[in-house]
C-alpha cells in the first residue's frame, strides 16, 4: 500500500480537489471553465516539463521567464501581416535554444553552478527584452500567428494540443530513450555515469537546449495568446514551472522526476487557482497557499530521501 500510495498519491491529491469543487461550485465542472483550467495551465505545464528535466540532473532553471519575454519581443516584431509565419516560429525557437545553450555551456564548461549561471541568464535575458522592445509592447500581430494562442481545433483550444503534444514527446525522450536514461543516470550519480563513459557536459548541454526550447514555445503561445509581444511577460514563471515539478514528485535531490507528475502538478496548481478564483478568495491568498504546498512537497521529498 506505501509504495502505490507514494506513486499515485498526487493524482488522489488531483481527483479530490475536482471532487470538492463540484460540490463547492456549480460552475466548476462546466466544460469551458475545465478547457480554460488547461488552457491556462499549458504554458506552466510546457515550461515546467523542461524544467523538470533540468531538476532531475540535480540541476535548475531560473531563466525560464525571462526567455519567454525575450521570446515574446522578438517574435512579434517578425510575426506582423504580412510577415511569415514560418520565419517567425523559426526566429523564437532560434532564441530559446540559444539562451538554453548559453545556460548549459556556462554550467559546463565554466563550472558555474545552475542556480548563478541561469540566474545571469534570467537578469540578462529580461534585459536584452527591454532593451530591443524599448521597454514598450509590440502589437499588431498577424491572425495566423494569433491563431496559436486563440485557435480552437475539434472545439480543443491549440495551446492545449500543443501542449499534449510536448507532454507525449517529452515522456517518451524521457522514459524511452537513450537521451532520457543518461539524464536519469546523470541525476542519480555524476560521477558513476561519467565513469560508465556517458559524456555528461555534452548531455547537459542538450537538457538545457530542451528547456530553452520548451520556454520559447511558451512564450510564443502566450504572445499568441495575450496578441502583442510584452518585454514583461513571464515574470514568475520559472516559479510556477518549479512548483509544477516538485509538487509531481520531482526530487530536487536529482535523480527522480515523470514528466506525466509534472503535468499532474501543473493541474493542482490549475485547479487551486480556478478554485479560489470562483470561491472569491483573494489572489494575496492564493499567493500563500501556493507557497504552503510548494513547502510542503519539498518537506515530504525530503523525508523520503532520507528513508531511502
Amino acid at each position: 500500500m506505501g509504495p502505490f500510495i507514494s506513486k499515485y498519491g498526487i493524482v488522489f491529491v488531483l481527483l479530490a480537489m475536482v471532487i470538492i469543487m463540484s460540490f463547492l461550485s456549480p460552475s466548476f465542472l462546466k466544460t469551458q471553465n475545465l478547457l480554460n483550467i488547461i488552457r491556462q495551465i499549458s504554458f506552466i505545464g510546457i515550461v515546467g516539463i523542461g524544467v523538470t528535466i533540468v531538476i532531475i540532473t540535480t540541476g535548475i532553471d531560473l531563466s525560464s521567464g525571462s526567455v519567454i519575454a525575450l521570446t515574446s519581443v522578438m517574435v512579434a516584431s517578425f510575426a506582423h501581416p504580412g510577415d511569415s509565419l514560418v520565419i517567425s516560429l523559426l526566429i523564437g525557437v532560434g532564441v530559446g535554444v540559444a539562451c538554453g545553450a548559453i545556460n548549459g555551456i556556462i554550467s559546463t564548461k565554466g563550472k558555474i553552478p545552475p542556480f548563478i549561471s541561469t540566474l545571469g541568464m534570467m537578469t540578462a535575458a529580461r534585459g536584452l527584452a527591454l532593451l530591443y522592445s524599448d521597454g514598450r509592447p509590440i502589437p499588431n500581430l498577424s491572425e495566423p500567428f494569433m491563431f496559436l494562442g486563440r485557435g480552437v481545433i475539434a472545439g480543443i483550444p491549440v495551446p492545449i494540443i500543443i501542449f499534449a503534444l510536448v507532454g507525449i514527446v517529452s515522456h517518451i525522450l524521457l522514459a524511452k530513450t537513450k537521451f532520457g536514461k543518461y539524464t536519469y543516470a546523470i541525476g542519480g550519480n555524476v560521477q558513476a555515469a561519467k565513469i560508465c563513459g556517458i559524456n555528461v557536459d555534452r548531455y547537459l548541454i542538450l537538457i538545457y537546449v530542451y528547456a530553452g526550447l520548451l520556454s520559447a514555445i511558451a512564450g510564443m503561445l502566450l504572445t499568441a495568446r495575450v496578441s502583442v509581444g510584452q518585454p514583461s511577460m513571464g515574470v514568475s514563471f520559472e516559479l510556477d514551472a518549479i512548483a509544477a515539478a516538485v509538487i509531481g514528485g520531482t526530487s530536487l535531490a536529482g535523480g527522480v522526476g515523470t514528466i506525466p507528475g509534472t503535468i499532474i502538478g501543473a493541474l493542482i496548481i490549475g485547479v487551486l487557482n480556478n478554485s479560489l478564483d470562483l470561491l472569491g478568495v483573494s489572489s494575496y491568498w492564493q499567493q500563500i497557499l501556493k507557497g504552503a504546498i510548494i513547502v510542503s512537497a519539498v518537506l515530504i521529498d525530503s523525508r523520503k530521501n532520507k528513508k531511502a
